[in-house]
């Protein structure tokens, strides 16, 4: 019997297998709404048999969107679209799950087919960056990010609160805090990034200070019921930057209020970094932290094969497994590795006539 489709409880819900759609961004909405691209893109891939479908990062507030193009979630006029999108996910016999995210230093960009370049000029769509520390993340960049003061730290915590709302409301069911990539929770947490004095740098629990902040207002919001994810990056890459001895010592902090599954990628805190690129690189960062703190973990990061992702699960390296491009190239990426290893699932009734046979 095929590991990788395998039941896994999360809570109230019962995913189907371990395959999850990695939160990707799409840069094709317009002020933070979704249309029928992202129903189509996310409702895809769900027909194509993943258990769990994360939602790209959405964010929680204007100024935290990566690109002008991102999703957001910081009106209720947001909600209607998202309801078709979980409705949808959901009577295809997957779950919908949504990441909410604030890109702190990194917003504000074009997207990738434009460049991918820092927008400075309103005439352009750009505005005024926030970080931990007045730090660009290059230093050619015109003008630095500002530095969050108290009053704006408390708007981040209360735009995570009122997200987690939305999207109870939009009918996600399940949550993931996005504090990886260099976006702006993991700025707080590397040292290479926040270069704060007061209560929320420094030391290793005021770095965490913003996180557990921010996981303490989203829970007084999403049911307990219902599974919260939190995506961390292990490792900066970097000399002096946030390591793997950290990410586990976060972890079980995280496994201790309540967080359900780590979700284990790395790097993007600095342009510098030097990332070990090679197939399931991140891998033993899951591996790692499932055994030494015993909470759920997901891999993620150049996993493209089915027995790759069977072996993972199989030896217990992770509880999830999450594709980003891999499911970008195969939408029925889930239909497809049940072939691969012979799994005896149900296919979508419309489809039934195209299963594969050896």
């Amino acid at each position: 019997m095929s590991q990788l489709f395998s039941l896994l409880q999360l809570k109230s819900i019962i995913l189907k297998n371990r395959i999850v759609v990695s939160p990707m961004c799409q840069y094709s909405a317009k002020d933070g709404f979704a249309n029928n691209w992202h129903l189509v893109h996310l409702g895809a891939r769900a027909i194509g048999g993943a258990g769990l479908i994360i939602q790209e990062a959405t964010a929680v507030s204007p100024e935290g969107r990566i690109s002008p193009g991102d999703l957001g979630i910081w009106s209720d006029e947001h909600i209607e679209m998202y309801r078709e999108i979980t409705e949808f996910i959901l009577q295809e016999n997957a779950f919908p799950g949504i990441q909410l995210a604030h890109a702190g230093r990194k917003a504000s960009t074009s997207a990738p087919w434009q460049g991918h370049r820092k927008i400075t000029s309103k005439e352009d769509d750009g505005w005024q960056t926030v970080a931990p520390s007045s730090i660009p993340y290059r230093d050619e960049e015109p003008e630095p990010p500002l530095e969050l003061d108290a009053e704006g730290i408390t708007k981040v915590i209360a735009d995570f609160k009122s997200a987690a709302r939305r999207a109870k409301e939009a009918g996600y069911k399940m949550v993931e805090i996005h504090a990886a990539h260099g976006y702006l929770i993991h700025q707080f947490l590397s040292p290479l990034c926040n270069r704060r004095t007061d209560n929320y740098g420094g030391s290793f629990e005021n770095r965490i200070r913003l996180l557990l902040e921010i996981l303490e207002a989203v829970q007084e919001e999403w049911p307990n019921n219902l599974p919260l994810f939190v995506r961390i990056s292990g490792t900066d890459w970097a000399e002096g930057g946030w390591n793997v001895d950290e990410s586990v010592k976060l972890s079980a902090i995280l496994k201790e209020k309540g967080v359900d599954i780590i979700d284990c990628s790395s790097g993007g805190a600095v342009h510098w970094q030097q990332i070990p690129v090679e197939p399931g690189y991140q891998v033993p960062i899951a591996e790692r932290i499932k055994k030494e703190t015993g909470i759920c973990t997901g891999a993620v990061g150049l996993i493209t094969e089915a027995a790759q992702a069977e072996e993972i699960i199989a030896s217990g390296k992770a509880d999830l497994v999450f594709f980003a491009r891999e499911s970008l190239r195969d939408p029925n990426l889930g239909l497809t590795f049940a072939h691969d290893l012979k799994a005896d699932i149900t296919w979508p009734k419309q489809y039934e006539r195209a299963e594969l046979e050896d």
